[in-house]
């Protein structure tokens, strides 16, 4: 992005710094729509530099969670840059929705909908909130640095748990039993602390919507995230429609599973591991290997994809491995003004792994889609779409995976496992968007009723064959191991919703390669120009998550699973 309002040399440093181009534009009168319009686009313009400045001093945060400078230079962007920014904000907001020609931008493509965004951003400010979300902020980072030093030893080696949990793939298994054991014990030890921190975070979250006017944190959430197109009430029809189209075939699985394993009992070491007893595949050497064959498989599917993951390697942009001091997770950050975005995960070896990275990279394919777009609002797709990119990228990909496993065999399992990976996905994003939803509409709770509310949730959506007797402490902590849970609160349906649009858009592509494709390209261009259901109807599929369209997509999964001879 080429700078108009901003020196070409400027930098993020202060506060002070950047306060003249937000009185600047505070001050300018706008007497024409050339004039807002021109607004507009110098005020988009000093958001994405700034966006990117976060962006960067969080990526470095992540990527070594040991570094007290890197974490502190996060720590005074939200400390002291962002609280800054937010009133002024506000004062903008109020400024555009007050000028006299806002009436004739506002039909043109995305304004209406930024818009919309800027009416909604005014409704829910509160300057009382301010230090509220700082706070927050700081204290959601926690979590990152708690998990991110989890580690523990086998035959006398450091692990990360990200590491640790490849060897649950073992056939051996006593070894699984054992380092299953570890790794549990280990989240345990932590498991009061990480308790008391979200207990925090919950007290903070019910402030702030108390504050905003809101009857709870769910609410205010709704508001915040621009949720115009479904209510709680759709929600809970979601978490309905699961338990009773998907979760029926989770038990089958599971079922499957201790059948072919041979077992008396299933227990939770036993789920990772390849039912048939063969050895755990192995997609990737290292994450040069991973990367250079991602961009191969990239290239099969479409030659702009591979050309985006070749520009982000090329500019440095990818941090993959697992490693100690690194926080857990896996995310692509949009860079706003530059547009390559970075790719940051804990990658060991495994087919989960690769598939991360395909997620990923479809999150960043959508990035390089949206970067020609005029406005830097136009380009911040709600997650919905987000994640449609991401998970429909996964099943894009799928004719090419044999870039990773050469042998017949292992390309079939590989497939296998991701679509029986998408059947245990529904269910999981089910219960820990319910358990968000109870945690938020009672915000008293005691940390004894949130385990109780949590193991009601968990057992409503779980299979009914692994056996968890003697381990139930580890069933009741489950949860702490979702980051969505303490650093981006209710995000988390959305997977759910973008993976049942996954599927659609994999379905088309197997009636019409070419088309669905175009398709899928066109619908991520939009960005947020246009609302939810548009851009999924611009990809050829319906944003819809009902029962009855729940249960086709799952038999057209079950059925691609029976072709497989699964």
């Amino acid at each position: 992005m080429e700078r108009i309002f901003l020196d070409k040399d400027f930098k993020v440093t202060d506060w002070a710094s950047l306060q003249p181009y937000y009185d600047e534009l505070l001050a300018r009168p706008l007497n024409s729509k050339d004039d807002l319009l021109t607004w507009f686009r110098h005020r988009s313009e000093l958001e994405a530099v700034i966006s990117e400045d976060g962006a960067w001093r969080y990526i470095k945060m992540t990527c070594d969670t040991t570094d007290d400078k890197l974490r502190e230079d996060f720590n005074y962007f939200v400390r002291e840059i962002q609280p800054q920014i937010a009133p002024y904000s506000d004062k903008l907001n109020r400024k555009a929705v007050a000028c006299p020609y806002l009436d004739e931008v506002a039909h043109l493509r995305g304004y209406d909908i930024m818009i919309r965004e800027l009416k909604k951003e005014i409704d829910i400010f509160r300057e009382e909130n301010i230090p509220l979300q700082t706070e927050l902020q700081t204290k959601a980072q926690e979590y990152g640095r708690i998990a991110g030093a989890m580690t523990v030893t086998l035959k006398g080696e450091e692990k990360t748990l990200q590491q640790a949990a490849v060897e649950l793939q073992s056939t051996d298994r006593q070894w699984r039993e054992e380092v299953y054991a570890k790794i549990s014990a280990r989240r345990l030890v932590d498991r009061q602390r990480l308790d008391e921190l979200f207990g925090e975070l919950i007290r903070l979250r019910h402030q702030v919507a108390v504050n905003a006017g809101f009857a709870n944190y769910r609410d205010y959430m709704f508001k915040a995230m621009g949720r115009f197109d479904y209510t709680p009430q759709d929600c809970f029809d979601f978490h309905e429609a699961v338990a009773t189209e998907v979760v029926p075939l989770l038990n089958e699985l599971a079922r499957q599973r201790k059948e072919k394993l041979g077992v008396e009992r299933l227990r939770p070491w036993d789920l990772a591991v390849d039912p048939e007893g063969r050895p755990p595949l192995k997609a990737f050497d290292g994450g040069r290997d991973l990367l250079n064959k991602g961009i191969v498989t990239f290239e099969r599917t479409d030659p702009y994809f591979g050309e985006c993951l070749q520009t982000m390697d090329k500019m440095g942009r990818l941090d993959l491995e697992s490693r100690k001091g690194k926080a857990p997770g896996g995310y692509n950050y949009p860079l706003a003004e530059s547009g390559v975005p970075f790719i940051f995960m804990n990658a060991t070896s495994t087919l989960r792994d690769m598939v991360t990275l395909m997620h990923e990279g479809g999150h960043a394919v959508h990035a390089f889609l949206c970067d020609k777009l005029e406005l830097n609002e136009f380009k911040s797709t709600p997650s919905e779409v987000a994640e449609l990119a991401s998970m429909s990228m996964e099943l894009l990909t799928f004719d090419n995976w044999d870039t990773y496993f050469a042998e017949k065999e292992n390309l079939q399992r590989a497939r296998q496992e991701h679509l029986e990976q998408i059947i245990e996905t529904l269910p999981w994003v089910a219960t820990i968007d319910k358990f968000q939803h109870w945690l938020y509409e009672n915000p008293q709770h005691s940390a004894a009723e949130r385990l109780q509310a949590w193991e009601e949730i968990y057992s409503r959506f779980a299979d009914n064959i692994t056996d968890w007797q003697g381990l139930e402490l580890n069933k009741s902590y489950l949860w702490q191991k979702q980051l969505h849970l303490y650093e981006v609160p209710f995000y988390y349906i959305e997977y759910g919703m973008a993976q049942l649009g996954a599927i659609a858009v994999w379905k088309n592509y197997k009636e019409n390669p070419q088309q669905a494709l175009a398709a899928y390209k066109n619908a991520l261009a939009l960005g947020y120009t246009t609302t939810i259901p548009e851009i999924y109807r611009t990809a050829g599929i319906r944003f819809d998550f009902s029962q009855a369209y729940i249960k086709e997509l799952m038999q057209f999964v079950k059925e691609e699973l029976t072709a497989m001879g699964a």
